[in-house]
Parts: C-alpha cells; structure tokens; sequence
C-alpha cells in the first residue's frame, strides 16, 4: 500500500499528515447529499429550470428525494434516544415516585390481633354461581377461622347449573356449622344489574331482615380460602385505624405455565393502576378494593348507597372502593392467607378473565384503548426493540429502562415464589396483556362484552 504524505499548518508549525492510498473516508452529510443530487443529474435539471425549460416543482421533488434519504439515519438515531430517553424517565418515576406500588411485601403488614379485642358481629355475603369447584373449601375455611365474635355466613346460589348449593350445605355440616350457614337460592337477573352484584344485593336484603345488624360485612367470593386467624386481623385493623373498609388482594393461585405467565404481572399491573399506598392515604383520591376480599363497615356500606350505587359495574371491588373511601379511611393490602383456588390452566382462561373487564376499565373508549396501546408499547416494548437494535446512548437509555422493569418485578415474582428470569421477560407478558386488552374491546362490539359464566353483561342498562 502506497502512502501520500501532505503538511496540515497549525498555528505556529507545520505537522505532517500521512493517509495510506486508498484509505476509505467517510463523506460529510453534504457531501453525501452532493453526490445524491449529481447522480439524479440535479444540477443540469436546475440550470434547465433557470432557462425556462423545465418546471420548478420537478426540481424541488429532484432535491427532496436527495435530501430525505441523507437525513434519515440521523433522524432515525434521534427519535430513538428521544423514545428510549423517555422510556427510561417513566420507569425511574413509576420506581421512585408512584407509591411504592412494586414493593409487594410491604404491604403485606396485618399485624397479629390483640388478645383483648372486643370482637364486633360479621356477617359474610358470598355470592356464587357454579362454583362447585371451589365452594367447599370457602364455606370451611371462613366458618372454622378462630373468631371470637358472631361470624354467619349467607351464600346465594345464583342461578348455577352445577351443584354448588348442596356442596356448600355438606361443607358446613361436615364442620359442625350449618346453624351458621344459610344457603339463599337466587332470582333472575334483573334489567340494569351484573350477576355478582345483583346476588350480592338478594344476601344483604336477607342480613337486613335478621333482628341483629351485624357491625362488619365481609364480601367474599366462592374461590376464596382463609386461613390462620387473618380474619381476626383484618377486624383488629379495621377496628384500630376506624377504617371504612378493609380489603385484601388474595393470592392467586400460580401453578400451571399460563399462570406463572401472567398472574404475577396482573397483581405488578393493578398495583401500578391502583397503588396500595395511595389507596390507604386519605389524602389521596385514589381508590380500590380486591373484590375476593372486603371488609365493609355496615354503616359505611349503607351510608355510600350500598350495593345498589354500584349496581351496573363490571369493575364493582373499585367502585365500591371508590364509595366507600368516601365515608371514611380504607386499607388496600396482600396476605398470603386469603388464596384463591380458582385455577388457569391455559393462557385463554388467563385471557378471558382480563378480557372481561378491561375495555370496561377504558371506559369503553377506543381513544383510551389506542392511547392505552401506546403507552404500553412505549413503556414495555421500545426499550426492548431499541436497546436490541439501536446504537450508541440510544441502546444503552433503552437498556437502563429495560434493567429497571425486570428489577421493578422482581418483588411480585419472589412474593409468588416465581423464577426472577420472569423479569426480563416482562415485555413479552405485556404484549399478551395488549392482546387481552384489544380482545375485550372486540367483545365488546360483537355483544359479548363483559362476558362471564355465559352472561355478557358489560354496559347494562340502567347502570
């Protein structure tokens, strides 16, 4: 290789330069765009334009075609550091700065009941609708808890098809407990009511007419196991902080693949929708409640209209919640102590419990649906995409983001005793929740919105 030596002048001296013959050099931008508009014979067409013998609009498309593809690249590197820059901004403020909501274990915090508690009277409301599966082990678990106090039990069959009712007379005889149980059958669905909520409402009518008012209702439903003394707990709570409502998230069950895939991201989403520590501060307008466990106050319940204010929600524990916050302080908590045996085995069983109520959760908007595509994408996919196949501080923002949702999981996985390599795989397990998402409105538009236990209740009339 040959070697052509020149002097550049600096300020004060001359330095010699050495480029071996036939290094390559990389072209200015200008340069490249030179070169584009030599090779479309730009230059001949512009002294044509001047004389008249070509029209101006061909040579302004002439120079744009030049220009844009010389562009691009940069273009292109600066929307991905601006998307990754952005990305990578949410995650740092859901981390730091929206309630803790990923911190699983911390508000895993009902503390052990005092031995000298004075035990108020609950009555349990559990409505159920072919829930033969699970039905026994609810009826036993809540009518053998160590509580002191009067604790009933009224379960409404509503409607089911199965065996449901004398499942769950057998479970409480074989406990010794019929005298607390009784078994309501359910009537039709009403115009202008969802099927939980209207059996809801048949078995506090039925508590109503009872000569002793209970102090506490617990709402409950049919796969829902207690265990421990937690309910015991959950009265001392209400009872020490005055709380209008006391709700726990139970523990769903996480056995098959489907919900090892997607059950520990439900309860990382609904925290970051709905964070538990803002749920407990009053001074925040954030509301919920986990609708397999709620507490309620009696007179807190009736003062925010009781369940007939909420009778057309689909997402009824967060309206109830909603309503109840405004009677008073709420608590909004984990504990390993009520679990849901209700199982998933597939990815579609999975699918259809997101997908009956989360075009309802979007207000039935499809502005809010695309809005809600986007954001997921920016926050979940762009930092994956980019740092695979980006450059430079693009690549490395988009991995920083990616790092800290895998991080943000991580006290959700170790709470269901999951694998942590489930964290980086949270993007893939957002784009089934998108999937979900979309479905639900689909359904919606086809008449099967809302659809559970064959009734597709999502925006009823008179709601």
């Amino acid at each position: 290789m040959g070697v052509v030596i020149g002097f550049r002048r600096g300020p004060k001296r001359l330095s010699a330069v050495t480029e071996p013959i036939g290094a390559a050099k990389t072209p200015t931008r200008a340069e490249t765009v030179r070169n584009i508009l030599k090779q479309k014979g730009y230059f001949h067409l512009k002294e044509d334009c001047v004389r008249g013998r070509e029209p101006a609009n061909r040579l302004r498309r002439t120079l744009l075609s030049a220009i844009q593809p010389a562009c691009e690249p940069e273009l292109s590197a600066q929307l991905s550091l601006a998307v990754a820059g952005l990305a990578l901004a949410i995650w740092v403020y859901l981390i730091a700065a929206r309630g803790d909501f990923w911190r699983t274990q911390k508000f895993d915090d009902l503390a052990p009941a005092p031995a000298d508690a004075n035990w108020p009277t609950i009555a349990v409301v559990v409505p159920a609708r072919d829930e033969a599966a699970g039905v026994a082990a609810c009826v036993t678990s809540i009518l053998s808890q160590p509580y002191p106090g009067m604790l009933s039990m009224v379960l409404v069959d509503d409607q089911s098809q199965d065996d449901t009712a004398q499942i769950a007379r057998d479970a409480a005889a074989a406990i010794g407990a019929s005298d607390r149980l009784t078994v309501l059958q359910g009537r039709p669905l009403p115009s202008g009511w969802t099927g939980k909520l209207w059996a809801v409402k048949q078995g506090l009518a039925l508590v109503e007419e009872r000569p002793l008012q209970p102090d506490y209702i617990l709402l409950t439903d049919a796969d829902i196991v207690y265990s421990g003394d937690v309910l015991m707990r959950l009265v001392a709570r209400a009872q020490r902080d005055k709380l209008a409502m006391t709700s726990v998230m139970a523990t769903l069950r996480c056995e098959s693949f489907a919900e090892k895939y997607l059950i520990p991201a439900f309860i990382f989403f609904f925290g970051m929708l709905y964070p538990f520590g803002w749920v407990r501060n009053p001074s925040r307008a954030t509301a919920a409640a986990a609708g397999g466990c709620i507490l309620a106050r009696r007179d807190a319940l009736k003062n925010a209209g009781g369940i007939e204010s909420i009778r057309g929600s689909l997402i009824d524990d967060c309206a109830l919640g909603a309503r109840l916050k405004r009677q008073g302080p709420v608590w909004l908590g984990f504990s390993q102590n009520v679990r849901s045996v209700r199982a998933s085995e597939t990815v579609a069983n999975v699918g259809h419990m997101i997908s009956r109520s989360a075009y309802a959760q979007l207000r039935y908007s499809v502005t809010i649906l695309a809005g809600t595509i986007l954001a997921m994408a920016l926050v979940f996919l762009a930092p994956v995409v980019i740092a695979l196949f980006g450059h430079g501080w693009a690549a490395v923002l988009a991995a920083a983001a990616w790092v800290l949702m895998a991080l943000a999981f991580q006290p959700t996985l170790r709470y269901y005793g999951q694998s942590a390599f489930w964290g980086p795989a949270l993007p893939a397990i957002a784009i089934a929740y998108m999937v979900f998402t979309v479905n639900s409105a689909v359904q919606h538009f086809q008449g099967r919105g809302g659809m559970w236990k064959g009734r597709a209740q999502a925006q009823v009339s008179g709601s």
